[in-house]
């Protein structure tokens, strides 16, 4: 089964895309949640990457409150920055999101993001039956 997951608590898709899609069987269910950035109300927060970072992981965790999940489920996130030398202050806002067991991810740095901000994550969480 595939599902639309959808919340006012996190930013309007800006482009033909669902804020996440659940795909459920008979043993688990898998949430990939699309790249979030540090939208609050339509409103870029960006006074500091710390921040700014916050914001993402908010939406993030709002859209996973919406499928029933939390942080504890992800399995997997992409990080895209688009400057590296905010990878230190980015990670420290994230690792406070995972303080237990994080899941696997990447990090790239990018030359441009949408809406010019400086992070986007996604990522995907998974239950079991």
């Amino acid at each position: 089964m595939k599902k639309i997951i959808y919340t006012n608590l996190a930013p309007e898709p800006i482009g033909p895309y669902s804020q996440a899609i659940w795909v459920s069987n008979a043993t688990e269910n898998t949430l990939y949640v699309s790249g979030q950035i540090g939208l609050k109300n339509g409103v870029h927060i960006n006074e500091n990457i710390q921040a700014e970072t916050h914001q993402v992981m908010q939406n993030m965790k709002a859209i996973l409150e919406e499928a029933g999940m939390s942080f504890a489920d992800v399995v997997k996130c992409g990080i895209f920055v688009k400057d590296m030398n905010n990878f230190a202050a980015i990670n420290a806002v994230y690792g406070e999101y995972f303080p237990e067991n994080p899941p696997a991810r990447e990090t790239v740095e990018v030359s441009r993001l949408p809406k010019d901000v400086n992070v986007e994550i996604s990522c995907i969480a998974i239950t079991f039956n």
